[in-house]
């Protein structure tokens, strides 16, 4: 049986059944997934559990401690929930760049 992990990353124009894809050997199986916000996150999140037995979830740095409680709390304990956090070079790095592609809304 393979480990089954997924990676949840944000998008502003994500379209989560068009915007996947998978890699796998033998012994690990990583589902990639993006969303567009937090409601496509905990119902994809939901429905991998549900369907493909995920074991991990691992998210973006663009969740929140709330978010990360929600997901954690709508999957069950039996699902690690983990956060890919950087340090503050690489954050401030990567904000740059969102923000010149447009990501963020003005206002």
């Amino acid at each position: 049986m393979a480990f089954k992990v997924v990676f949840i990353a944000h998008a502003p124009d994500a379209e989560p059944e068009k915007h996947q894809c998978v890699v796998e050997t033998p012994k690990y199986k990583l589902l990639v997934r993006l969303v567009k916000n937090q409601e496509q996150a905990v119902e994809v999140c939901k429905k991998l559990v549900r369907e493909e037995g995920i074991h991990s979830i691992l998210l973006c740095p663009g969740f929140t401690h709330q978010n990360v409680a929600e997901i954690s709390e709508a999957v069950g304990k039996n699902v690690g929930v983990s956060v890919a956090r950087g340090d503050g070079p690489s954050s401030k790095a990567t904000l740059k760049v969102m923000k010149e592609e447009g990501w963020f809304s003005e206002g």
